[in-house]
């Protein structure tokens, strides 16, 4: 079981508000390249996807749960296909997207007894939660040419070093997708 975290992030780290749906003065920042940016499986989960799990906190699961149950292209059939788990305290019904479930008690332990790969995409305070106990195994981001200066960051300031290495990097559109899994110890 690998936890594998997919971001669109910015030169300078920025991953908050890249579809403008949080209605920051930045955003939209990777979708003002046109939807052939973001479309599809930008990230080469394929498999995974079929065989894995998601991982998403309260709000890109609402977000999610508006966006792909309408849609039937290939990819769209996978998203909506794999299970879903959410991480909320608040949230009670996850019947508007197919294959939802909150997550039984805490989300940590949660994924900790999952035997399946854990992708999570979005959802920065699950991946932060995720990131101080050191769970991540692989980071997939989405890196766009462009420098906000100001938003929510992947790796906040005052974390703990973390060390990765390299798995690819490969230009896609607009954007270069990097793949990093953490270093040998």
């Amino acid at each position: 079981m690998s936890v594998i975290v997919i971001q669109f992030i910015t030169l300078d780290g920025i991953v908050s508000d890249p579809d403008g749906s949080g209605g920051t003065s930045t955003g939209g920042w990777a979708f003002r390249h046109g939807p052939e940016a973001v479309a599809g499986d930008k990230f080469r989960l394929g498999s995974t996807l079929d065989d894995g799990v998601m991982l998403l906190g309260r709000t890109t699961w609402q977000l999610f749960s508006q966006l792909w149950p309408g849609r039937d292209d290939p990819f769209s059939a996978r998203m909506n296909a794999v299970p879903k788990l959410v991480a909320s305290r608040t949230l009670t019904d996850t019947s508007a997207w197919v294959n939802s479930r909150i997550t039984d008690g805490d989300m940590v332990d949660a994924v900790k007894r999952e035997q399946r790969d854990v992708i999570i995409t979005g959802s920065l305070s699950v991946v932060h939660a995720l990131m101080a106990e050191d769970l991540i195994d692989e980071y997939r981001l989405l890196t766009f040419p462009t420098i906000l200066g100001t938003g929510r960051r992947l790796f906040p300031s005052g974390n703990p070093p973390a060390y990765l290495e390299c798995l690819s990097a490969e230009r896609t559109g607009a954007a270069v997708l990097a793949r990093y899994r953490r270093a040998a110890r």
